[in-house]
C-alpha cells in the first residue's frame, strides 16, 4: 500500500492562480440578481446596514461598499436622515438613456456618428408609432410641433432646438418600445447638446424641419406605417446634411444638459 507521503505527482500537473471575489462584490451580485429578477420590487426598503451585516455575517464596511456599488449602478437610491435608507430602483428608460449618454460623452462620439445612428433607428420608431399611437401621443405631437413652429418663426434657436428634441422624443414614446424610447431620448439630447447654436441660424433649416415634422405626423395620425418610416428617413437624413453644412466640427465636447 502506498502512503500519501510517498505518492508521485502526475507529470506536468499545474495549477493556475485563483481569483477570489471580494465579499462586497458577492453581496452586490446577490442583491443585483434579486432586483433584476423581480425578487425585490421597485421601492422596496433594504434592511439597515447593521441588520444586513448580522444576516450575512459580513462587516458593516463590506455591506456599505456593496450598497455603494449598487447605488452607482442606479439599482439603489440612498435616502439620508430619519426614514431614509437604501431603496430598490429597477432600471427604466431613463437608466438606459443615462448610460447611453455617458458612453457618447465618454467616447466623444462624432456628430456624424450620432446622425448615422439616428438615421438607422428613428424611421423604425416612426413606423411603430404609426401602428401604436393613441390620442395622447397625437396631442403631444401637435403641442411640440406648435412650439417648434412658433420658436422658429421668432428666431429663438435654443427654444426651437428644445422643441425639436421634444417632438422626436414624443415619436419614440409613441412607438411603445421601451428600449427605443430610452435610446432615442439619449440620442436626441446628445444631438441637441452637440449642436453649435451660433451656426444654426439658417432660417431655411428651421422651416424645412417644421414641414418635415408635419408630414411625418400626418402619416402617424393616418396610421400609415410605411409612409411614416419613409418620411422620417428622409427627414433625419436631410437634417443631418443641413447640420453638416453649418457645422464642420469632427469631434464634440458634449455637456450634460438635456433638451427638454
Amino acid at each position: 500500500m502506498v502512503s500519501e507521503d510517498s505518492a508521485v505527482p502526475a507529470a506536468g500537473l499545474r495549477f493556475t492562480a485563483l481569483t477570489v471575489p471580494k465579499a462586497a462584490d458577492v453581496l452586490a451580485g446577490d442583491l443585483r440578481e434579486r432586483i433584476l429578477s423581480g425578487g425585490l420590487a421597485e421601492g422596496t426598503a433594504l434592511p439597515p446596514e447593521r441588520h444586513l451585516a448580522e444576516q450575512t455575517g459580513l462587516s458593516r464596511a463590506t455591506v456599505r461598499e456593496a450598497l455603494r456599488i449598487l447605488q452607482v449602478e442606479k439599482l439603489l437610491r440612498i435616502r439620508p436622515g430619519r426614514g431614509g435608507g437604501a431603496f430598490v430602483h429597477r432600471p427604466d428608460r431613463e437608466s438606459l438613456a443615462s448610460t447611453v449618454q455617458l458612453v457618447i460623452r465618454g467616447q466623444r462620439i462624432r456628430l456624424d456618428a450620432l446622425h448615422e445612428t439616428r438615421e438607422a433607428v428613428e424611421p423604425a420608431c416612426a413606423a411603430l408609432a404609426a401602428v401604436r399611437r393613441n390620442k395622447d401621443d397625437l396631442a403631444q405631437l401637435d403641442a411640440a410641433h406648435e412650439e417648434l413652429v412658433d420658436s422658429g418663426a421668432a428666431g429663438d434657436v435654443p427654444r426651437f432646438l428644445r422643441a425639436n428634441v421634444r417632438w422626436h422624443t414624443v415619436v419614440a414614446r409613441a412607438s411603445g418600445n421601451e428600449l427605443l424610447i430610452g435610446f432615442m431620448s439619449a440620442l436626441s439630447r446628445s444631438i441637441y447638446s452637440a449642436t453649435d447654436i451660433e451656426h444654426f441660424l439658417d432660417d431655411d433649416i428651421r422651416q424645412v424641419t417644421a414641414q418635415a415634422h408635419a408630414r411625418v405626423a400626418q402619416a402617424i395620425r393616418e396610421q400609415d406605417e410605411a409612409g411614416a418610416k419613409r418620411r422620417m428617413e428622409r427627414h433625419v437624413c436631410a437634417f443631418a446634411r443641413a447640420a453638416a453644412r453649418v457645422d464642420h466640427r469632427e469631434r464634440l465636447e458634449l455637456t450634460d444638459g438635456e433638451g427638454e
